[in-house]
């Protein structure tokens, strides 16, 4: 019995088209090109995320320095900073901010966590998607603002109705991402737990919640947002303090000043809860990190 020479590999690393994989030795092997992701440094992301919006304040600064931009068209950044000045001096801002806040968590509350349930019932039942599903999609499709003279006839213009209002505007976002969320769960995961007893309320917290995380984080970015819309709408029928209300006094004494300070104090609004959705979204699912692409 002779043993076959096995034929030396090709002077440039390659391997021989004739030999078979087991032929092929360790030396033949090469190490593999870099397969992770290379994130920028946390400074770098920051400078890139502020560019755009500082090269519009950039802008705005110079148009209105330069007089290319009327003041009674957009009040100049000065005069903006100014009325700021004047609402901190007063204490004005810092109350009506704390109205506003109160206002919106207590809509967000009830009207985001009634959409969370609905959505983890109809995403995991048949019979809740066709009790809940219509209703909700109907409720959708009617603008939250067209509801407002019913409200008010309902509850009148007092607290209740801005909460209500606010809550009516964020639940059909949270049920819409959240079903989806939901229905986007393994069905396998969902089988193999039942197969370890877990039932009801303990399937959901434990299995279907945390695999429909991230539709029900982004669910929550949109049903914050949203509720900002509500608070605007809500704090201009019968309100005494609020943003809102300083937008309508805004508009009663031709203050343009004032009125680009609110459209600044929402747009850091919504920055702010851009961010702490975020930050939760790093806790939560810190795995996420790993296979975004970059």
């Amino acid at each position: 019995m002779t043993l076959e020479k096995v034929p030396p590999a090709p002077p440039d690393g390659t391997v021989a088209k004739d030999a078979a994989p087991e032929e092929t030795g360790a030396a033949d092997l090469r190490t593999p090109a870099w397969i992770g992701t290379r994130r920028r440094h946390p400074l770098t992301s920051l400078a890139v995320r502020a560019s755009v919006p500082a090269l519009l304040v950039a802008v705005w600064w110079y148009g209105s320095a330069n007089g290319r931009i009327s003041p009674d068209v957009l009040a100049g950044p000065g005069a903006v900073l100014g009325a700021f000045e004047e609402l901190v001096g007063t204490g004005q801002l810092a109350d009506y901010l704390l109205a506003s806040g109160r206002r919106a968590l207590l809509g967000v509350l009830a009207g985001a966590g009634l959409g969370l349930l609905l959505g983890i019932a109809a995403g995991l039942s048949a019979l809740g998607e066709e009790l809940i599903d219509p209703t909700l999609q109907m409720k959708r499709a009617v603008p939250f603002l067209a509801l407002v003279p019913l409200f008010i006839s309902w509850f009148g213009v007092g607290e209740t109705f801005k909460i209500v209002l606010i809550a009516v505007a964020t639940v059909a976002p949270m049920y819409a991402y959240t079903y989806l969320g939901v229905r986007g769960v393994d069905r396998k995961v969902v089988e193999a737990a039942r197969g370890f007893g877990l039932r009801g309320a303990r399937l959901a917290a434990q299995v279907v919640v945390p695999s429909a995380l991230p539709s029900i984080l982004m669910a929550l970015r949109i049903s914050l947002s949203v509720s900002l819309t509500g608070l605007i709408a809500a704090e201009q029928i019968g309100a005494t303090e609020g943003i809102g209300y300083l937008v309508t006094l805004a508009q009663q004494y031709y203050r343009n000043d004032y009125m680009v300070l609110c459209i600044v104090i929402y747009a850091l609004l919504g920055l702010a809860i851009d961010l702490a959705i975020r930050g939760v979204e790093r806790l939560a699912m810190p795995w996420q990190r790993q296979v975004r692409a970059r």
